[in-house]
């Protein structure tokens, strides 16, 4: 029998290792793994990727307020103590305040006319003489003293300990106290400076009334009291200096001085840097000591830009507050500048 006739057409095989691909509507092939082509995603995957993706975003959200949470103090406590009492400070000293302009708030703007007044007046030559030899000489004496003590109680010994502690205490002693205790002992009449002196034949010497001699008295007295802070840093300093190095710098035949200068200075001058920065910072804003002891006098003698700044705001019976704010400006000043100096030398040693 025969096959009756079709009208169906027929479709040639497909070629052997190639499979069929069918033409979807929308422009995409379809195939086996491929539904829809290669512009549309698996099915199953989209959801899954976006909660994935939901979860980082809660992950990243999490330790962003982690991250805030730890801040805010910090930040707080940077505006609360830093950045407004700054501002507050300028603007001080850019308006005219009276006493009765800080009670009705209507201070007058006059500009930087408060620092062309401190600027120009006759105090301020010898009050920026007066800061430069009490902070240069501060430091000197403190730092040679202060590393001097530390290389010695490096050595180890018996009574190290005992002795390192007793230099602390001008450190944790009130300022006040330190203060009181000094201008006794530095008194004209009766003070015991002078009674030791006596023994070897020397007559009385007005420490604190001579304006000859009023700024060597509050010099011993702030040198005294820095000592203990060098001591601290500088010692520490040294524990982190391989003893090894010394060891062989000792069968190579080098004394203690050749050490000193060959070892212990040069990698002590990274914890010197910091030392002598802070130590100058501090003693640009004396005040108590010399306070205490002189008020900055006799004949203004013992006069640094910090006790001018206090004197105008709080030593007279009429307080001065615009004036003292812009010399506290210029001592803020004066710091940022040793501030940038040490980090310019700073990264000028790293980078060599």
């Amino acid at each position: 029998m025969s096959t009756p006739p079709t009208d169906a057409p027929v479709h040639p095989a497909a070629p052997a290792g190639r499979e069929h691909t069918t033409v979807l509507p929308g422009g995409g092939s379809g195939g086996p793994g491929r539904p829809g082509g290669p512009d549309r995603p698996a099915a199953g995957q989209g959801p899954s990727t976006r909660a994935a993706a939901a979860r980082a975003r809660r992950r990243l959200s999490r330790s962003q307020l982690a991250a805030a949470g730890f801040a805010a103090p910090l930040v707080i406590y940077l505006i609360a103590f830093y950045a407004y009492p700054l501002m507050r400070s300028i603007d001080l000293s850019i308006h005219d305040y009276t006493v009765r302009a800080f009670v009705q708030g209507d201070a007058e703007f006059v500009g930087f006319s408060n620092y062309v007044d401190v600027i120009t007046s006759s105090l301020f030559a010898q009050a920026m003489w007066n800061t430069a030899v009490f902070v240069l000489v501060s430091l000197l004496f403190q730092y040679t003293i202060g590393l001097a003590l530390a290389v010695f109680f490096r050595s180890g010994f018996r009574l190290s300990a005992i002795l390192r502690a007793l230099f602390l205490v001008p450190w944790l002693l009130p300022l006040i106290v330190s203060g009181s205790a000094w201008a006794w002992m530095l008194n004209s009449d009766n003070g015991i400076v002078n009674s030791f002196l006596s023994i070897f034949g020397i007559g009385q010497v007005n420490w604190l009334t001579s304006p000859d001699t009023a700024m060597i008295g509050v010099l011993i007295a702030n040198i005294w009291l820095g000592i203990p802070f060098n001591l601290v840093i500088l010692y520490s300093g040294l524990q982190n200096i391989p003893e090894e190095l010394y060891e062989a710098a000792s069968l190579d035949g080098a004394g203690p001085w050749r050490q000193f200068v060959s070892i212990t200075f040069p990698l002590l001058r990274p914890v010197s840097a910091i030392t002598l920065l802070l130590g100058l910072v501090y003693t640009l804003k004396v005040v108590d000591i010399i306070w205490i002891m002189t008020s900055g006098g006799p004949a203004n003698s013992t006069t640094t830009l910090a006790i001018w700044s206090y004197r105008q705001a709080f030593g007279t019976g009429q307080p001065d507050m615009s004036p003292a704010a812009a010399v506290g400006n210029l001592l803020i000043v004066i710091a940022l500048i040793c501030g940038f100096i040490y980090l310019r030398v700073q990264r000028r040693q790293e980078e060599s």
